[in-house]
């Protein structure tokens, strides 16, 4: 059983949501990720997911390109990346990581998923490709040990849904809203999405994009979602020093006592 099944599969029993965090690895430094990444852990995140520094990231809205930015200007690399991978599934054995990056990195390194698999990666979703163009990556990826993720959307095809509930297998990424990342605009959690999703067989379905605030947790569960993902909250106050923790613990409580169909 893979590191989320058996999450899922706990969450369930539990009666709880998943809360997924992400971070920008390597901003500000290499050193405060690690410690940042050990702060959402013992807040009680139940999974992780981390960006790969990248200079266009198309999906990210201004908080965590700046993060990305802020890396990148520090030297941070794919290599140094893959070493707080490393270390984290060292600390940690058994919480599920996943990576958020984008088609470049992957396809100008060559063995990127298999590096990321060695480092102790779960997951992998490469944002900027679309369905119709995943399956190459998604095979590359299974071949490797790694699980993919692909991207759905309230708006996004039958067709498609079908194809992405094909490809994916750690979980579904579900998009709150059209455009970026980011706190700057509330997201609608589309209960047909989740239907559908669950129709075509898909794995667990997952909100990101937008969550922010304890409401938006509980109102992406009632949909039937299986859980959601906070990133530019998290990104936005660790870049100010503030208490990504307290953040997480509240954002997590907002989890507990539903009922997740997943």
């Amino acid at each position: 059983m893979s590191r989320y099944a058996a999450m899922f599969e706990r969450l369930v029993q539990r009666r709880e949501g998943a809360f997924g965090a992400f971070l920008m690895l390597g901003d500000p430094d290499l050193a405060t990720s690690a410690r940042l990444l050990d702060d959402l852990v013992e807040a009680g995140a139940d999974m992780i997911e981390v960006g790969i520094p990248f200079s266009d990231p198309v999906a990210d809205g201004p908080v965590i390109q700046a993060a990305a930015q802020r890396a990148l200007s520090a030297g941070v690399r794919v290599d140094d990346c893959f070493d707080l991978i490393r270390g984290f599934r060292e600390r940690y054995p058994d919480v599920p990581l996943g990576i958020l990056t984008y088609a470049n990195l992957v396809v100008a390194r060559t063995g990127f998923t298999r590096d990321a698999a060695e480092a102790g990666a779960d997951s992998l979703l490469i944002a900027d490709v679309p369905a119709l163009e995943a399956e190459p990556f998604a095979r590359d990826m299974e071949q490797a040990g790694v699980e993919p993720v692909l991207i759905a959307a309230a708006n996004t095809p039958a067709a498609t849904l079908e194809r992405i509930a094909r490809l994916s297998k750690a979980y579904t990424y579900c998009v709150s809203r059209a455009g970026i990342t980011g706190t700057h605009a509330g997201g609608e959690f589309d209960a047909g999405l989740i239907a559908r999703l669950m129709e075509a067989g898909a794995p667990p379905p997952i909100f990101g994009f937008g969550i922010s605030q304890p409401e938006h947790v509980r109102a992406a569960l009632a949909t039937g979602a299986a859980g959601v993902i906070c990133g530019s909250a998290i990104v936005d106050l660790a870049s100010r020093g503030g208490n990504i923790a307290a953040l997480v613990r509240t954002l997590k409580d907002s989890t507990r006592n539903e009922s997740p169909t997943q």
